[in-house]
């Protein structure tokens, strides 16, 4: 607040100013324009001017941060208003002043100068940076998709984020701003990544169990997920460089299937494919060892690898044979026989292996 003459140092309170006091004169505004948005300090220099009781800009009220006891200054801040030029007054007790033009500014719209990289994959992701002026507050799309993380520099001039992702091509760039857009000349082009090329599987063989650990060796590999004969394998993992990818085969039916390798820019079908081999059958016991000949007893033969397995007793095929799911069971009924040791053998899809001991009809 500013000091009434009647007391200023000098003057006892209640002395009586021997003059009235006088009308308020601007003589200068300083500085002459400023944003629309106002908010900026305006110094007005001027006589007269002590104990202003209000300061307007267009007949809005300004915010008076300092007025000097003696009359010749005021500070205020601006208050917003539509761009032109508009009339500033002082009024204190003395009364209203002469007005003072000041021009308010309308905003200045973005310029966009440069652009880095003007190219990147359709994934999105790629970090860049805009260069130019007037961009603070500014957003940015390409291709009408807004770019994350963007920051705009307390300069206005650099604006940083990542691009969204898009279509293969040549896509506008627009910046916007609250005065307006720019359009980036040029544009972004997407690139479509480069599809897998699939060069060596290794090993090319497996059990149908699965569990078979195996190295496909290629390019553009990079997020690769991989099947046999349309069944995912597991434990995929694709190194740094795009190039290798390991992982495990899943169970499959004997014989050979198709092993295709996808990335989100396609898909490669390994040359060969891989083969399934059925594991061979590996039969531990007999039980019992000995039965009549005429047949009819029931037996167990445990061992791995037997599921689909038949049994024969001498050449002749037992009867109801069955196996666990777990295919380390076999049971059955013998067929009749000669008296003797005879040979017992399982065969399977993955071969045949013969019972140690083989079995006594008496």
């Amino acid at each position: 607040m500013s000091t009434p003459v009647s007391q200023i140092p000098g003057f006892p309170p209640g002395f009586p100013f021997p003059f009235p006091p006088s009308t308020p004169t601007i003589g200068a505004l300083v500085p002459m324009s400023g944003p629309a948005g106002g908010g900026n300090l305006v110094l007005i220099v001027g006589s007269g001017l002590a104990n202003a009781s209000s300061v307007t800009f267009g007949g809005t009220p300004a915010s008076i941060l300092f007025q000097d006891p003696i009359g010749l200054l005021i500070i205020v801040t601006a208050p917003a208003h539509a761009a032109g030029t508009v009339p500033v007054v002082v009024t204190n007790a003395g009364g209203t002043s002469a007005p003072a033009m000041y021009t308010y500014l309308a905003p200045v719209g973005p310029v966009v100068l440069s652009l880095l990289p003007t190219s990147g994959p359709t994934t999105g992701g790629t970090p860049f940076t805009i260069v130019g002026s007037n961009l603070a507050g500014a957003s940015v799309t390409f291709n009408g998709v807004a770019a994350t993380g963007v920051v705009v520099d307390p300069t206005g001039t650099i604006v940083t984020g990542v691009t969204p992702a898009g279509t293969a091509g040549n896509v506008p760039v627009v910046v916007t701003t609250p005065a307006g857009s720019a359009t980036v000349a040029g544009g972004f082009t997407y690139v479509a990544p480069p599809p897998p090329v699939a060069v060596s599987l290794v090993p090319v063989t497996g059990p149908t169990t699965g569990g078979t650990p195996f190295v496909l060796v290629g390019s553009n590999l990079a997020g690769a997920s991989v099947t046999f004969n349309g069944v995912a394998a597991t434990g995929v993992v694709v190194d740094p460089s795009g190039t290798i990818v390991t992982g495990v085969t899943p169970a499959g039916t004997a014989g050979n299937v198709p092993v295709v390798v996808t990335t989100p820019a396609g898909s490669a079908t390994v040359a060969g494919g891989f083969t399934y081999v059925a594991a061979p059958p590996v039969a531990v016991s007999l039980l019992p060892t000995s039965g009549s000949s005429a047949g009819g007893t029931l037996f167990t033969i445990t061992g791995s690898n037997l599921a689909g397995a038949s049994v024969t007793f001498n050449g002749v095929a037992a009867t109801g044979v069955v196996v666990d799911p777990s295919g380390t069971i076999v049971t059955g009924v013998t067929p009749a026989g000669t008296v003797g040791n005879v040979p017992v053998v399982v065969t399977t899809p993955g071969g045949s292996t013969t019972v140690a001991g083989g079995f006594n009809y008496v």
